[in-house]
């Protein structure tokens, strides 16, 4: 056996124990970066709830404050009472001020002496709405003062002189 031999022989023998790379071993072999994601153990790697994954998109879409805004409507009844439920329901919110139709002027006058618990209660169960403040209206009914031949001031219904 020639030294050429014997060396190619050596050569073969440490490359497939390992011990010495070939040159086409060391071009073949490229340099991986280290990505969290793909090593295992590590933070984010745990799997999600769909309930977790559903919070995470509305967040990142900015749908929170819309959701809670129908969360508040939606679920009026618990928020405000079974009983004030029954005679008020909210029909607009908008910059912050939420507006609640009642059944009569009674109703909306009570409903605003009781204007800071509920505001309170709001703000609690669903902060993301955004409601700052409430106005309560009564029924709507037809107004007077309204329409092609209505007069300024009291008009013809002044009996007063």
């Amino acid at each position: 056996m020639s030294d050429d031999d014997v060396t190619e022989t050596l050569s073969t023998y440490l490359r497939l124990r390992g011990l010495e790379p070939s040159k086409a071993a060391k071009r073949r072999k490229r340099r991986r970066t280290d990505d969290d994601e793909n090593q295992p153990f590590t933070a984010g790697r745990d799997p999600k709830g769909i309930g977790d994954l559903i919070s995470d998109l509305t967040r990142q879409s900015g749908w929170d404050s819309q959701l809670a805004q129908e969360d508040l409507v939606m679920q009026w009844a618990d928020a405000a009472g079974e009983e004030t439920a029954r005679h008020a329901s909210p029909v607009a919110l908008s910059e912050g001020l939420l507006t609640v139709q009642c059944d009569s002027t009674a109703w909306a006058k009570n409903l605003q002496l009781m204007r800071s618990a509920i505001v309170t209660e709001l703000a609690r169960r669903f902060p993301d709405a955004g409601v700052k403040n409430i106005r309560f209206i009564g029924p709507d009914v037809p107004s007077w003062t309204w329409g092609p031949r209505a007069v300024p001031g009291r008009g013809p219904r002044d009996t007063y002189g």
